[in-house]
């Protein structure tokens, strides 16, 4: 195995009704004023939202709210938080959602602690050095933001989605109950799915190096969340399944898989954030495009690790078997794998490879990934 250190600081509280428990949390810790962080409408029609607000006000705890968070937060709604926080001089932020309100929720944490400009953050142009504590209760698993010090955000004026990692934007407390899920739309379940795979793969398959250890935790998380989608997909309400999958979510992206391992990038992460920054496509569905068509440019220069995955996950004996098989199943759970799956132009090729190129200049993937490589992925995305 490589040399590694690994950090996580975050506390995790599992488990039916645990979402109760938020206000003694917060009070535990000193904390007397919060940012309240929420998408749109779902956690005041599931009842959620009132339980929140119950619990902060019997331990006492004020709340400013800050609802409206986008599935694909973006930078001009995140910079209001920004400034309430300020205004209201918040001591932490509670983020009750998914991936993407816990990335706004942590963006605005750092947003608050400096007079900076946020974004220039996202550029690699600052180094963050400070943020607001923040605390999580997750409704949709699929970015593992509830255990990673990872954030991402789209800029709607540059049309850019880019990410920031700090230690100082893990969360202090985060908080899952699979019972929060259940009212996970099936589109939504089925993109989430992808976003997991995505996240152990990326290492599993661009590391010049996988540990068996790894190969074999990364293979059990691909193999559970396959199974566990199947069953929700049908039965919604199956916790235990919804447990399983929240799980598998969470150490997805916490760090654990990536230890040990020799290399490793995003490059599909990388690829589909292009996707979603210029059409504004849900990052599920970003990746079963890219994934696929990443798979079939990249198999040859680690053929032995495709072969494995093939093997070890669909019982297929070559790599092509194996990224057919991947592929198939995504359609079969009703995730597009073609520009032409997701309405997509074939014709605006050029200005995504553009975006996308950018991205890898930011992320130091340049050399690479150029332009005439991040053609050769996408043409195998067209249909």
């Amino acid at each position: 195995m490589e040399n590694f250190e690994f950090f996580n600081p975050t506390r995790i509280i599992f488990g039916r009704d645990t979402e109760k428990k938020i206000g003694k949390i917060l009070e535990k810790d000193d904390v007397e004023k919060v940012l309240f962080v929420y998408g749109k409408s779902s956690i005041k029609e599931t009842g959620l939202y009132d339980k929140v607000v119950e619990s902060l006000k019997k331990e006492g705890i004020e709340f400013i709210e800050h609802g409206g968070v986008k599935p694909n937060p973006v930078l001009s709604h995140t910079k209001e938080g920004i400034e309430k926080a300020k205004k209201y001089k918040v001591d932490a932020v509670l983020a009750v959602g998914g991936g993407s309100v816990i990335d706004e929720g942590k963006t605005i944490a750092v947003g608050a602690k400096t007079n900076k400009e946020v974004w220039d953050f996202f550029r690699r142009k600052r180094e963050i050095k400070k943020a607001l504590p923040v605390y999580v209760i997750l409704t949709l698993a699929a970015t593992g933001s509830e255990m990673n010090g990872f954030a991402v955000i789209t800029n709607e004026e540059t049309k850019e989605k880019l990410s920031i990692s700090s230690e100082h934007i893990f969360p202090r407390v985060s908080i899952l109950n699979p019972e929060l899920t259940f009212t996970v739309s099936k589109q939504y379940q089925a993109y989430a799915a992808v976003d997991v795979l995505a996240h152990v793969i990326e290492y599993y398959f661009s590391g010049q190096y996988c540990p068996n250890l790894q190969n074999r935790l990364i293979e059990s998380i691909i193999k559970t969340v396959m199974e566990t989608t199947e069953i929700i997909l049908n039965e919604p309400h199956h916790y235990n399944a919804r447990a399983e999958f929240m799980w598998a979510s969470t150490i997805a992206l916490n760090g654990l898989t990536r230890l040990g391992i020799k290399g490793g990038e995003f490059p599909n992460h990388m690829i589909a954030h292009s996707l979603g920054a210029i059409y504004d496509l849900p990052h599920g569905a970003c990746l079963s495009i890219v994934i696929p068509a990443w798979m079939k440019w990249y198999k040859d220069k680690n053929r032995t690790q495709f072969e494995r995955f093939a093997k070890e996950i669909f019982n297929a004996n070559t790599a092509e078997e194996g990224i057919d098989n991947l592929k198939a199943w995504f359609k079969k759970i009703g995730a597009p794998v073609s520009f032409k799956d997701a309405g997509v132009p074939e014709k605006d090729m050029d200005i995504i490879v553009d975006n996308a190129y950018n991205i890898a200049v930011v992320w130091d993937m340049a050399q690479k990934y150029t332009r005439e490589v991040l053609t050769e992925i996408l043409k195998n995305a067209k249909d």
